[in-house]
């Protein structure tokens, strides 16, 4: 309010990120002793200037969410989750934790799941926005549901768009696959500590 209804010159200096990326007309990014960068937001906040910044070895930075993603689990996926619309998020998240690698899908490229999801997921099976699902696109989720031991419904809505994810929970039940997020990291993640 200072800023806008005074005219008055805020300088803060902040180690949070999405605040600093929310709030700020311009950003003055410090390493050490040096001046890293100088702009607006939209300039300095990227993927790969973020990473370098902290020196970011293990996880990454998410742009669209303005945070710090944790690495991503090691190792072939063992479960599949049927996610979108951010339904995935919180299971990823909880994937992720307990050290269980997954693959998610079927994802439209501008959903929000999507943006966790290549951070977080070992694979992640994609099709273009607005767009009914392709054939060949339900066919590699097929086949990664048939290599996977479980398969987690995230709770997602099935519309005119994503109708052949029915295919998939169909291909789930059948196998004896479907689980939930509590019964996966019960069952894998207790192997894995």
């Amino acid at each position: 309010s200072m800023a806008k209804e005074k005219g008055i010159t805020v300088i803060m200096s902040l180690h949070e990120i999405d605040l600093a990326q929310k709030v700020s007309d311009r950003i003055l990014c410090v390493k050490g002793e040096t001046i890293s960068r100088f702009g607006d937001p939209e300039e300095v906040f990227s993927e790969e200037f973020i990473t370098a910044l902290y020196e970011l070895e293990h996880g990454s930075y998410n742009i669209e969410f303005g945070s710090i993603e944790l690495p991503r689990p090691e190792g072939e996926p063992q479960v599949f989750v049927i996610a979108g619309g951010g339904t995935g998020i919180p299971v990823f998240r909880r994937l992720q934790k307990a050290g269980i690698p997954f693959v998610t899908g079927i994802l439209f490229e501008n959903d929000v799941d999507y943006s966790a999801g290549r951070h977080l997921a070992s694979r992640v099976i994609t099709e273009k926005p607005f767009r009914n699902l392709a054939p060949e696109t339900v066919e590699q989720a097929l086949r990664e549901v048939e290599g996977c031991r479980a398969v987690i419904n995230a709770g997602v809505e099935i519309g005119e768009t994503n109708a052949a994810l029915a295919q998939l929970l169909r291909a789930a039940e059948e196998s004896g696959k479907l689980r939930t997020a509590d019964e996966v990291c019960a069952e894998m993640g207790e192997n894995r500590a």
